[in-house]
């Protein structure tokens, strides 16, 4: 085991997989010259090459349609969108061409293409740079949508979306990149669309995933000290969800809480909500609760990030409410 950095996992798997196959390349703004805008790919220009590690112009719909011709024609691109933000611009070739490809062409056209960048806030960048997308594509059938939440998760499920046959979203955080965690040594895969349990309990479910995990698991500490005992899940994958590991969890805690950083309508949140009281009411000895970003476009000053964003304290908060210790 080794401590890494978040983006540090991100590169050595691109960099692995990309030595494994010549047919994997790496395409989007500052990936090359300048050693990718957070540094993902920093150095992978000088072992790869500028055929393979390919700098474009501010044109995400030319670029992303590029990766998806070119998956189509049997490469591995890996197309990175500075941010998901930007992705808006392309979101055409995502969801018509890439994410529906294979359907429309009768299974004679695969698109084994990965889009990765950050998603969600990231400080004072206001509306327009701070939107958590998740469920924006989580929503369309084709595509698998990725969030890990520590380097090692994501360095074992990148390389998993880069073998996998079907387009993949892999959505990160520019707020996690400098994020260390211990990473195992040598060769490995993470299957897509198996949920962690990153802590064992007995008293409420709290289910997450990306960054919002953090904001979980801390909530989760403090609330041991009051001798609460959560258990926390780690989705990992919005597309395809692992309801059985959540349903299980609930039919043992009887409480359900969900973290996540999005608007709070057709939410990822939502949709767990859902598949919980649909398969497991009888074990809910309270309502699911969802402690969400606010119903705005985020604002710029930090007092009012502050007040968007979930928190530890609003976490506890509604674990006290299905536990009935507190009111709403």
């Amino acid at each position: 085991m080794r401590e890494l950095q978040f983006r540090e996992a991100l590169r050595e798997a691109m960099s692995e997989e990309m030595r494994r196959d010549e047919g994997i390349f790496l395409m989007g703004e500052e990936v090359a010259e300048y050693n990718g805008a957070y540094k993902v790919s920093q150095g992978m220009m000088a072992e790869f090459g500028s055929k393979r590690i390919i700098d474009t112009p501010i044109a995400e719909l030319g670029f992303a349609g590029i990766g998806v011709g070119a998956a189509m024609n049997g490469l591995r691109p890996i197309i990175e969108f500075m941010t998901f933000n930007f992705s808006l611009v392309a979101i055409d070739q995502v969801i018509n061409s890439a994410a529906k490809m294979k359907s429309m062409s009768g299974g004679h056209f695969g698109c084994p293409i990965v889009f990765r960048g950050p998603t969600g806030s990231a400080g004072m960048l206001s509306s327009q740079h701070s939107q958590a997308f998740e469920s924006w594509y989580a929503n369309c059938p084709g595509l698998k949508v990725i969030v890990p939440s520590n380097p090692a998760d994501a360095k074992g499920l990148l390389k998993s979306a880069i073998r996998d046959n079907d387009p993949v979203i892999f959505m990160e955080s520019e707020q996690m990149y400098s994020d260390k965690g211990m990473v195992p040594d040598g060769e490995y895969l993470m299957p897509i669309g198996v949920a962690d349990i990153k802590k064992a309990g007995t008293d409420v479910t709290i289910v997450s995933f990306g960054k919002m995990m953090k904001i979980a698991l801390k909530a989760a500490e403090e609330l041991a000290a009051e001798n609460i005992n959560a258990e926390v899940i780690d989705l990992r994958t919005v597309r395809p969800i692992d309801y059985a590991t959540v349903i299980n969890s609930v039919k043992k805690t009887n409480r359900l809480v969900i973290v996540e950083e999005s608007w709070p309508l057709a939410a990822i949140a939502t949709e767990v909500a859902f598949k919980v009281q649909r398969e497991a009411f009888d074990y809910l000895d309270a309502p699911v609760l969802r402690v969400m970003g606010g119903d705005v476009p985020l604002p710029y000053a930090p007092t009012l990030i502050e007040a968007y964003l979930p928190n530890p304290a609003r976490v506890i908060k509604a674990v006290k409410e299905v536990m009935y210790m507190q009111k709403a």
